[in-house]
C-alpha cells in the first residue's frame, strides 16, 4: 500500500510521535495551523470518512478520546481546541486515510477560513 500515514505506521517514515497505543497513532503535523497542531489516526487503513464500518464506530470515538487527553497534557484543554475531519477532496482531504487534526494554543475564528471568504473590493 502506497499510503503516507501507513508508512509512518509502519516506521518507514519518520514522524514526531506525540501519542500511540495499540488503535492510534498521533504525531505533530508538518505544516501546523496553530502553536499545537497534530494528527490522530488509526492504525487500520480507514480511506474517508464515507469508508466508516459499524464495526469502526468504536476505534473513531477512541481518536476523539485520544484528541482530548493530548489537549489535556499539552496544558489547553481548559482554554479550548479545535478538532477537525477533511473528507474528499472539497473538504481538503489530501491524505486518504482518515485523520483528526488536534489544534490549539491559541484561539481559534469561525468559519476557519474567514480571511478566504473576503469578497476582494
Amino acid at each position: 500500500m502506497d499510503c503516507l500515514f501507513c508508512k509512518i505506521i509502519n516506521q518507514e517514515i519518520p514522524a514526531s510521535i506525540v501519542y500511540q497505543d495499540d488503535k492510534v497513532i498521533a504525531f505533530n503535523d508538518i505544516n501546523p495551523q496553530a502553536p499545537f497542531h497534530a494528527l490522530v489516526i488509526p492504525r487500520k487503513h480507514i480511506p474517508t470518512l464515507n469508508d466508516i464500518a459499524d464495526e469502526d464506530r468504536e476505534l473513531v470515538g477512541h481518536m476523539l478520546q485520544v484528541a482530548g487527553k493530548i489537549a489535556q497534557e499539552q496544558g489547553f484543554a481548559s482554554d479550548g481546541y479545535r478538532t477537525v475531519f477533511n473528507c474528499n477532496t472539497h473538504g481538503g482531504q489530501t491524505v486518504y486515510h482518515i485523520h483528526l487534526h488536534l489544534l490549539g494554543g491559541k484561539p481559534m475564528g469561525w468559519p476557519p477560513y474567514q480571511d478566504q471568504l473576503k469578497t476582494p473590493v
